[in-house]
């Protein structure tokens, strides 16, 4: 519409009659064509789309490290989900990798519409069983709310309670104390006092996500005070609890975080406003199928665990691509910032017969520097998983897969 409107617009071209009319109707089809795209992939809206509120100073600016004014921003009530059924709703198609040769550590971060804070699918039934199942065997080793955190794990409740009805009707209810789950048949009350568990539990349980919450103390550093961490994969709540937020990725040895994000972070989350909804994408290899904790990489209980000791080199068919939809938001009553990290968990043998995920996965891998190849674990797997994925890319390429349209069809993060 762009390249239109500049034709148009010109002085010195004057578009004859009928190529207008063809290219209004190369235009209507174009868009069209964008709009079923969008529709099938359910996609999450580009960031000029997404609604922008007036900046509060209250919020940002002005306030004192460790030190919050409530904020009155409410967050809007969503409308249900388009077409969301938990029996046929298919988890939407993350495929968080691009193509080398460079590797970038960014926080890639995308701004996107309220309305999409929370994603549910028709594995919530799964989910929901192993986190309860989590719960009952490991309590606050995964779900922990410190005393100082409790007013915002109350209020992320709350936010919950309010959203999930209204996004996704056919699953949830508001009741006049809380929230019903219609299909598990479980109701929360969130106003007894005191309540049956931790709130982060229940907030838990009402989701697909991991939940953490960051507090700003008086050093200015963001500090993990309640979490319910229960199919993380491979990291434990018990180990970063109470830690600052550069902490939190420094004893996990995130690659180049010093370098390359641990500025930018903590600029971020000071800025960042009640109104914004932000989130992010990654991706890691996993040798077992387990989604709660990788046992490949050793004990949950144990002191150390490392890619070490997995074994070296599995069939292909114990390969399984991970990928986390993270979001990011600050709760307006208390300054708290939410982090949800929602995983997707597939085997790498099905997403492989996607048009250009091999292709695309292999030029990702191997894009890998040293640190961040040690980070994945890539030498407990590279010789198996790029000869597999290298073969599916060129089976496509011999029954006719078009390269040069593989922007037409998939765009990071799809």
């Amino acid at each position: 519409m762009g390249y239109l409107s500049s034709l148009l617009s010109s002085r010195d071209y004057v578009l004859p009659a009928t190529l207008l009319l063809l290219a209004l109707l190369s235009t209507v089809l174009a868009l069209g064509v964008q709009q079923a795209r969008s529709q099938r992939r359910r996609s999450i809206s580009a960031p000029t789309d997404v609604p922008r509120f007036e900046k509060r100073k209250a919020d940002n600016q002005g306030r004192v490290a460790g030190q919050w004014t409530p904020s009155s921003f409410k967050f809007p009530k969503p409308p249900p989900y388009p077409e969301w059924y938990l029996g046929s709703t298919k988890p939407l198609p993350y495929r968080a990798f691009r193509y080398g040769p460079k590797y970038n550590v960014t926080m890639g971060l995308r701004s996107v519409r309220h309305e999409d804070w929370i994603q549910l699918d028709s594995h919530f039934p799964k989910f929901h069983n192993d986190k309860a199942r989590r719960i009952a065997e490991r309590a606050e080793k995964c779900c922990h709310t410190a005393p100082e955190a409790y007013p915002a794990a109350m209020e992320l409740l709350q936010e919950l309670t309010d959203y999930l009805p209204a996004r996704y009707p056919t699953l949830f209810r508001r009741t006049p104390v809380g929230i019903d789950n219609l299909w598990s048949g479980e109701s929360f009350n969130i106003i007894e006092h005191p309540l049956k568990e931790d709130p982060i539990a229940i907030c838990a349980r009402l989701t697909q996500d991991d939940l953490a919450l960051m507090m700003e103390k008086p050093d200015g550093q963001y500090y993990l005070l309640s979490g319910a961490i229960l199919l993380a994969g491979f990291w434990r709540l018990e180990d970063k609890l109470g830690m600052p937020l550069s902490e939190i990725h420094t004893s996990g040895d995130v690659p180049q975080f010093k370098e390359k994000l641990e500025s930018g972070m903590k600029k971020f989350f000071t800025r960042l406003n009640c109104e914004d909804l932000y989130t992010r994408n990654n991706y890691f290899i996993q040798v077992d199928d387990s989604l709660p904790w990788s046992w490949s990489i050793g004990d949950e209980d144990s002191n150390e665990v490392s890619w070490s000791t997995a074994e070296k080199n599995k069939a292909i068919e114990h390969h399984f691509f991970r990928s986390e939809r993270q979001s990011l938001r600050r709760l307006p009553r208390t300054g708290a910032v939410v982090f949800t990290i929602r995983t997707y968990f597939h085997p790498i043998t099905e997403i492989a017969q996607e048009d250009y995920v091999p292709g695309r996965l292999a030029s990702a891998i191997r894009s890998w520097g040293p640190d961040v190849s040690r980070y994945k674990g890539k030498e407990r797997y590279e010789d198996v998983l790029l000869e597999y994925l290298d073969k599916e890319h060129q089976k496509q390429v011999e029954r006719g897969l078009d390269m040069e349209k593989e922007d037409d069809v998939r765009q990071y993060p799809w």
